[in-house]
């Protein structure tokens, strides 16, 4: 998604959300739409609980080793944004969420999102198991460390010598 849009989306989608109430409201009934979000909730609840924060602690540790995070920790990752959109209320995102369980969706995810993945760091330096390029093939990845970027304090700036409150 352009970040250009992102504002947009996060406005329209609270927007779109409510609709979808007043359209199942309007199908259903009141007390069995609520009882739908209340069941989406505690579904979603019940799968992160499941889940938990471990995938995030292993693609983490995968990271850090400098081994590109696999396939095999993209069904739980999923899993894990899928009962956070269970737990927001609305029918969008529960559709969002259900479409995710389909492993079709998941593989065109894993083919969006394999080649986008960039792991920077590892035991004997700077390494990178794949580098985002341009239409061109070259690498749109810049690698400074501290050596190769420092910057001086100018001191006639006028925000020289201030702290964030003062």
């Amino acid at each position: 998604m352009r970040p250009t849009i992102i504002p947009g989306f996060l406005l329209l989608l609270p927007l779109a959300e409510i609709a979808g109430f007043v359209l199942v409201g309007k199908a259903i009934g009141l007390w069995l739409t609520l009882a739908l979000v209340m069941l989406s909730f505690i579904t979603g609840i019940a799968l992160l609980k499941r889940q938990g924060i471990g995938i995030l602690r292993r693609m983490s540790e995968q990271g850090q080793t400098g081994v590109l995070p696999g396939r095999e920790l993209l069904r739980p990752a999923m899993f894990v944004i899928a009962s956070l959109l269970l737990i927001i209320p609305g029918f969008i995102t529960d559709i969002v969420a259900i479409l995710i369980f389909i492993p079709a969706v998941r593989d065109l995810a894993w083919k969006y999102v394999s080649h986008r993945f960039v792991v920077v760091g590892s035991a004997n330096g700077y390494q990178s198991s794949a580098r985002p390029t341009d239409r061109d093939g070259r690498s749109t990845v810049v690698d400074l460390d501290a050596t190769d970027f420092h910057r001086e304090p100018d001191g006639k700036s006028p925000w020289a010598g201030k702290h964030i409150g003062d």
